[in-house]
């Protein structure tokens, strides 16, 4: 294919140069740059140092911290950081990209509408992937505990405006149509969402004009794969049920409640093990319950998904979580709850997914795979083949090409 060949400029912004949003977007760098791309990455101002030439940070530590204190007494998420928006800007104009990839734009880092001025004056092909619902409402990147659908219409009376992207005051109503104006009109802009149920919100909100494309999100399989290890002899775990739990932030929206109370129902047998836990969460947690707080590197964390009976998430937000798919590819089944994309990642032969919040058919599920082993490593590995990064990468490569093409050719 003639496009294949084509050689392009991309410029990738994200919030932070960390965590899972991060980590898509330099991985991304590295497939282009790979095959000849020239790719410049920037985020807001973070202490993690991030030794890269093809990256740089916006702001500083004092602006950053301004535009916080600014959004937080005005309810103005985005509204400010204007000369690390000039920064950026000029930046953006001295690498003159092909394609501009917008990932998280909330974290107090740019200033929106002028971004979003810049990119319709000089109408460069714009691909955002959403890794949450946040462009789309006045506040909040998700809505689902709270089952709020005011985003559809507009709006108003926020409960969560006290929550990340935290605000002392409602001025989700203003916000709303702020984002509604900035948002419109962009000539060549693609929305790309990780699990077709968030491409489906876009289609109810004020941005079910634009295209969208579905892309999950993709992990290293030559890192998560099944692992013998000594997990469970260390542990004195060799005639116990393993019930694994993983998150990056525990809490009741990632179902920490839910493990209690699975301690609780769940007898001598079986043993919960979460991973990622802190000083706050094991104040909440019983004795009966194995509490790590990180590990090492990702190659421990392979060998505690492959030791695992069956992995349990309990989330009640989320878009396409990427622990279902890393417990996957280690062979370990899934079981969640049907809520965001977390329902698309197992399918009939690797994992359950029980109604959203019902805790009963969730332990009655767990007990069921660990006794009953319907689901078999083959079959959760042959599900994970579809979770290749390089797959998705592609995908995105491909994009890139098909978005450039059709704007060059108009």
């Amino acid at each position: 294919m003639k496009g294949l060949a084509l050689k392009l400029r991309v410029l990738q912004i994200n919030a932070v140069p960390y965590g899972s949003t991060g980590g898509i977007m330099f991985s991304l760098a590295d497939v282009l740059e790979a095959k000849g791309d020239c790719v410049l990455c920037t985020t807001g101002f973070s202490w993690r140092k991030c030794e890269r030439s093809d990256y740089f940070m916006t702001s500083n530590i004092l602006e950053k911290t301004i535009h916080t204190y600014l959004a937080r007494i005005t309810g103005r998420i985005g509204c400010f950081s204007y000369l690390a928006t000039l920064n950026m800007i000029r930046k953006i104009r001295e690498f003159n990209p092909d394609i501009i990839h917008l990932h998280n734009l909330h974290g107090w880092f740019v200033n929106i509408p002028m971004l979003f001025k810049y990119i319709k004056e000089t109408n460069t092909p714009v691909i955002w992937t959403f890794h949450d619902c946040w462009p789309f409402t006045g506040h909040c990147p998700h809505f689902t505990m709270i089952n709020c659908d005011k985003w559809k219409t507009g709006c108003y009376d926020c409960p969560q405006h006290l929550s990340y992207p935290k605000s002392y005051f409602d001025c989700s109503k203003s916000m709303y149509s702020k984002k509604a104006i900035w948002f419109s009109d962009v000539k060549n802009l693609t929305i790309v969402t990780p699990s077709q149920w968030l491409s489906n919100l876009v289609k109810l909100s004020f941005l079910k004009d634009y295209s969208v494309k579905v892309i999950n999100n993709g992990i290293d399989l030559n890192i998560f794969h099944p692992i013998k290890s000594d997990f469970r002899k260390n542990n004195e775990l060799e005639e116990k049920h393993i019930v694994l739990g993983v998150a990056y932030a525990w809490d009741n929206r990632k179902g920490l409640d839910v493990f209690i109370e699975l301690s609780k129902r769940l007898d001598n047998n079986y043993k919960i093990v979460l991973v990622g836990t802190d000083d706050e969460a094991d104040k909440l947690l019983p004795k009966n319950i194995i509490s790590i707080h990180r590990t090492k590197n990702q190659k421990e964390l392979a060998e505690i998904y492959s030791a695992a009976d069956v992995f349990v998430n309990p989330t009640r937000e989320d878009n396409y979580p990427t622990v279902n798919m890393e417990a996957l590819a280690c062979g370990t089944p899934v079981v969640t709850y049907k809520t965001g994309g977390s329902g698309e990642i197992p399918d009939e032969k690797c994992g359950t997914v029980v109604p959203y919040n019902d805790s009963e058919a969730l332990i009655s599920e767990v007990k069921r795979v660990c006794l009953q082993k319907p689901y078999s490593e083959k079959a959760c590995l042959e599900r994970a083949k579809s979770f290749d990064m390089n797959n998705c990468f592609q995908e995105y490569e491909q994009l890139y090409r098909c978005v450039y093409e059709r704007v060059t050719k108009s």
